[in-house]
């Protein structure tokens, strides 16, 4: 599918160039975004601290990349005069890098909450809340193969997965809030609940995305 049903007026050429160039970006940023999650599941699950260090440039691209974006599509809404579609996409677009660039804030958060984690014995939960997080991270996958293509029909997968997050975060919650006996620090336990809390957030945003991508295609907002 076009980025845009004007496409083919000589006059629009340029405008069209400037709006897939926001588009290439907001995906860059997307993998960006990607990446910083990949490394925040390996800062806490395999204990790579390496990894966490990674996440701290990333984040600093990714912030640009948003900046930049931001700045792009409020210049071609203002000086351009977009059709109502463009206003559509531009509009979708500095949502949905609003999204991507608090996944990215939550990723580091993670990775940053793994180092404090490092000392303790592995919770007991620590493989519900892993796979927790391999969902949120294919919610983000899927939400971004949808931006790529346009493709308003994942919104129903990324809500599946959603709702399998939700259910992760509500049985993880009780399981953390109500530990009994809990031997030595609750520091592990309340970094823990931070960290589910973070995911679930996550997945939140991957949804938005999806859902912003079904606005774009369709005009219409769910």
């Amino acid at each position: 599918m076009t980025l845009s049903s004007q496409a083919h007026h000589p006059e629009r050429t340029n405008f069209d160039r400037s709006i897939r160039r926001v588009q290439q970006d907001v995906m860059r940023m997307g993998t960006l975004v990607e990446e910083s999650f990949r490394l925040s599941h390996q800062s806490l699950f395999e204990k790579n601290l390496e990894a966490a260090k990674k996440i701290i440039f990333l984040d600093q691209r990714i912030d640009q990349y948003y900046r930049q974006i931001e700045l792009d599509c409020s210049t071609l809404m203002t000086l351009e005069a977009p059709v109502a579609q463009d206003l559509r996409l531009l509009s979708a677009f500095m949502q949905l890098v609003r999204d991507l660039e608090r996944i990215g804030d939550y990723a580091q958060d993670i990775s940053e909450m793994a180092i404090k984690l490092v000392k303790y014995p592995p919770h007991t939960c620590l493989k519900e809340v892993e796979a927790m997080s391999d969902h949120a991270q294919l919610m983000l996958a899927t939400s971004l193969v949808a931006l790529a293509d346009l493709d308003q029909t994942a919104g129903a997968r990324v809500k599946e997965l959603d709702d399998v997050v939700d259910e992760a975060y509500e049985h993880l919650y009780e399981t953390l809030a109500y530990s009994r006996d809990v031997k030595g620090l609750v520091e592990p336990i309340l970094l823990l609940g931070l960290i589910i809390r973070h995911l679930e957030r996550m997945a939140d945003h991957a949804t938005n995305i999806a859902q912003r991508v079904s606005y774009i295609v369709t005009g219409q907002r769910k």
